[in-house]
């Protein structure tokens, strides 16, 4: 039994209590349970409203307190949540009454009076004991925060966030919730009187992540942000600078590029100039000459791992495991073989071209527009972790085949034809019509890829949002298997792999 973890601090008003709730809500999840103990007028109710208003991005949202309705529901972006109030609870079978008993799957649970139900509650919990300070103010308190079960690693790892932060003067500083990713990073702006910054907490993943985590390269930890980061802004290219870091915590402080992007309207559209700046940054990244290592901090490197025919074979596997399944199609052991030596064949392309440093993730959400810049410098970039040594070829169809967005097919091949010509002009050596070809193999294989994990957000982590980009994706993979070296590709999935719902 994992031993519980606790640590205490004062509260000296309102301020500090939300700002320690913001700074836990940067570390729950769906599942996650937290109480909050203390006599009446402790303060348990204005912590639960300033956390929900932090998720909701809110400060003037309505949160009552539950005392009479028991249970109060939010549907926040992050995640449901459930504000509970459990005074006037006489007996913990009326947990089931209220929908508590068993707690709602998939949902952070706030319960306040936790003891009125003790006994009742899951082990696995965070709990915030409130008391006065009354020598301190009306708004002073002091909060002891425990973790019981599984939740003692998230208390160690909240109170290893407050001496970060508390380290970096940040202590103080407002917190504004920012929408993460799929992945389990999380963000928050910091924001003084001298300025903002990003706060990003990027937890190891435990034993390297999962088993297909580890065979397609996907970051670790926070070391590869940032080596990548810092070896982008030595070359001139616009990299978040990184001001302060613990690597082996994960929690960075960073440089704030604001949130203009390189689309506009409903639904969102390219700008063709902020995309054409963002394809120049492509040419100019992927003529230089890249190392395979970089400096990380005294005597470390980082090595970045290679895109490798394995790594490129497990991820269009996605695609028969979640998509197939969701379309009603099951591969039968002989079309499963064949899907295969197909992609095993067509990837001997890639392997064998030169190699760049692959962002991986190069698209609208990543690109940040910065208008006081020149040139390819207006191009903010803000994910890069899972870098890879790859084609050039892969990052572009990333950008052109946008799969949030729709790029129309006239723009992708004037974008593609200007890479072609830059490149062309820096190097007589380059070969348009072999890029063209792995342009092809890449779509088709990103895409293919993109239909599977997009099945997979839905099936198995309950983010159903996704599965609205998957005709896009469709519409791209069609416009990549026209290409002659796909032919074969295009006849198995004509017959074996049927389109997505509308």
């Amino acid at each position: 039994m994992t031993a519980p973890v606790t640590f205490s601090l004062a509260l000296s008003n309102e301020t500090a209590t939300a700002h320690l709730m913001a700074d836990l809500a940067l570390l729950i999840g769906p599942g996650d349970l937290i109480t909050l103990s203390g006599d009446l007028g402790a303060g348990k109710t204005a912590a639960a409203r300033a956390m929900i208003r932090y998720l909701a991005d809110d400060d003037a949202l309505e949160v009552p307190s539950p005392t009479f309705t028991l249970a109060q529901s939010y549907d926040l972006a992050p995640f449901p949540l459930v504000h509970a109030d459990l005074y006037r609870v006489n007996d913990p079978i009326e947990l089931e009454e209220i929908g508590l008993s068993p707690l709602p799957e998939g949902t952070v649970v706030l319960i306040e009076w936790p003891e009125r139900a003790a006994g009742a509650l899951p082990e696995d919990r965070i709990d915030i004991a409130l008391s006065h300070r009354p020598a301190l103010g009306s708004a002073a308190r002091a909060a002891e925060i425990t973790g019981y079960g599984k939740a003692a690693a998230q208390v160690a790892r909240l109170q290893t966030l407050r001496q970060f932060l508390d380290g970096a003067g940040y202590l103080e500083a407002k917190r504004r919730r920012m929408a993460g990713d799929a992945s389990t990073r999380s963000y928050a702006r910091l924001i003084r009187d001298d300025g903002i910054v990003i706060l990003m907490n990027s937890p190891r993943r435990p034993d390297g992540g999962t088993t297909y985590a580890r065979a397609v390269h996907l970051a670790e930890d926070v070391k590869p942000f940032v080596a990548i980061a810092n070896g982008l802004r030595e070359r001139g290219f616009s990299a978040p600078a990184i001001h302060l870091a613990d690597l082996d915590a994960g929690f960075l402080i960073t440089e704030d590029f604001g949130s203009e992007g390189v689309i506009e309207g409903d639904p969102s559209a390219p700008i063709a100039e902020r995309y054409e700046a963002a394809t120049d940054m492509l040419v100019a990244l992927h003529r230089e000459p890249l190392p395979e290592q970089l400096p990380l901090a005294t005597g470390l490197t980082y090595a970045i791992p290679g895109f490798d025919t394995d790594a490129l074979l497990v991820e269009v596997g996605l695609m028969p495991e979640w998509y197939l399944p969701d379309r009603g199609a099951v591969l039968s052991d002989e079309l499963r073989a064949e899907f295969v030596t197909m992609w095993r064949d067509l990837l001997v392309r890639p392997a064998a071209a030169a190699k760049t440093w692959v962002m991986r993730d190069f698209h609208s959400p990543n690109l940040i527009w910065l208008a006081e810049r020149q040139g390819i410098a207006r191009v903010g970039i803000i994910d890069f972790q899972d870098a890879v040594l790859g084609p050039a070829s892969y990052d572009l169809v990333s950008l052109l085949q946008d799969a949030r967005i729709d790029v129309p097919e006239a723009l992708e091949l004037a974008l593609l034809t200007r890479y072609i010509k830059a490149r062309r002009a820096a190097d007589d050596g380059f070969d348009a019509a072999q890029f063209a070809e792995l342009y092809a193999i890449m779509s088709a294989q990103r895409n293919t890829r993109l239909l599977g994990t997009f099945a997979r957000l839905n099936r198995r982590d309950g983010k159903p949002q996704y599965l609205r980009h998957q005709p896009r994706i469709w519409t791209y993979l069609t416009r990549s298997l026209a290409h002659p070296v796909l032919a074969r590709l295009r006849e198995w999935y004509a017959a074996n792999v049927p389109p997505p719902a509308p």
